[in-house]
């Protein structure tokens, strides 16, 4: 005879099917809301259909945190759970844990709770941002290889800095295969040593831009060692790697004025600086020429050589002021001399013999000066300018002569 089960087997058995079935336990699901319940419990139930089904649905209260707008009849929605029995009834029925918009708003669900994750894990703390080198020889981009986000970036890098390596990594930007493709972009430019990468597209939609919000991209941004920019989309678009990069640009065009520095600008300015350092340099070595000639001046006077030419120049004053005084001297001296010879002249007993004058004498030699030292009948020696002669006293006459005054 058969086996009969009882329904309760029935019911726990096709649970235990749902149950061991991987897919089921994390599945998403998306459709038309309707019959839409709030209960008093605070559990909402509710059905997603589409064109051809339709299936049970429920959110506990417990699970309401992940309902972040009010659920409404007609909206189209992506709930995230687990589809298990409800063995009692024998009903299956989706058990929604997280429940989205559909669309961009369920993409923009995905992307805010993405956002708070990567927060909560660091991702976006402002301690990790690596700064990006001013001066750069090699420049990496991870963007689609065609359109106008990749010309705008070799435009713009090239025209600030001719001398600029570019390394280009033609990524995949939109699709299914995006994300991975801009993975493997960092990576391989990170191994080619670039000094500075720039990850980006042009604008588009979320849904064009969703790659760039992936959590495996937001991860190789965060891991990467060399700085990176992000430059995806328009001024408006943020994307999760914009919050994970270490500077965010607002546009590719943006991203490569920041990543390449202005090689004109450079330029002028060192030409302004050589210009300055010359100008310096030039009064710098007119004052050291200065100081120099002043040095040397100093030098010479204070130098032995330098003393010993002063200290000659010195004594060659000083004999030529001793020169000068003994001529005066002996000029001094000459006249005083010739003065003393006239007067002397004048004084001199030959002079006056020679003038007609005579000198008298006794016997004896003495000198007579008065009359009254002779007698008549004596001899007396008369003395005249070429001879003496012997007299003898015949008379004598005393005389007295008349002084004026």
């Amino acid at each position: 005879m058969k086996n009969v089960y009882t329904v309760t087997q029935v019911n726990a058995y096709i649970k235990n099917m749902f149950t061991q079935d991987f897919m089921l336990q994390a599945i998403l699901v998306k459709g038309e809301v309707s019959n839409c319940k709030y209960h008093s419990s605070g559990h909402i139930y509710f059905t997603l259909k589409d064109a051809k089904g339709a299936i049970a649905c429920v959110m506990f209260a417990g699970n309401r945190s992940g309902l972040k707008f009010p659920l409404q009849e007609g909206q189209q929605v992506v709930a995230a759970g687990a589809v298990d029995v409800y063995a009692r009834d024998g009903k299956y029925q989706l058990y929604a844990k997280e429940i989205w918009l559909d669309g961009a708003g369920f993409l923009y669900e995905r992307y805010e709770q993405l956002k708070r994750d990567l927060q909560e894990q660091g991702l976006f703390a402002q301690e990790y941002k690596r700064p990006i080198p001013k001066y750069i020889h090699t420049l990496g981009v991870v963007t689609a290889p065609t359109g106008a986000a990749v010309r705008d970036i070799i435009n713009v890098a090239t025209r600030r800095n001719p001398y600029l390596q570019i390394l280009l990594y033609p990524a995949i930007v939109q699709g299914q295969q995006a994300a991975a493709s801009i993975v493997n972009g960092i990576r391989a430019l990170e191994k080619q040593g670039v000094d500075v990468m720039i990850v980006g597209r042009g604008g588009g939609s979320i849904e064009d831009l969703w790659a760039f919000n992936e959590e495996i991209v937001a991860q190789a941004v965060f891991q990467c060692s060399v700085p990176i920019i992000s430059a995806v989309g328009h001024e408006t678009d943020t994307t999760i790697i914009d919050y994970v990069a270490d500077l965010r640009a607002p546009t590719p065009s943006a991203a490569a004025e920041l990543a390449v520095y202005d090689y004109g600008l450079l330029q002028a300015r060192l030409d302004e600086t050589s210009l300055l350092l010359f100008e310096k340099m030039k009064r710098r070595l007119e004052n050291t020429r200065r100081r120099a000639r002043e040095l040397g001046v100093r030098l010479q006077y204070l130098s032995p050589a330098g003393r010993i030419r002063e200290r000659r120049s010195h004594l060659c004053q000083l004999e030529e002021k001793l020169t000068e005084r003994m001529q005066g001297r002996l000029k001094e001296s000459r006249h005083r001399l010739m003065l003393a010879v006239e007067k002397m002249k004048g004084l001199s007993p030959l002079e006056k013999l020679n003038q007609g004058f005579a000198h008298a004498a006794d016997e004896n030699g003495r000198t007579l000066t008065d009359v009254n030292g002779v007698r008549i009948g004596e001899r007396i020696l008369v003395h005249i300018k070429n001879g003496r002669i012997t007299a003898e006293v015949k008379e004598k006459e005393e005389w007295k002569w008349q002084t004026n005054g």
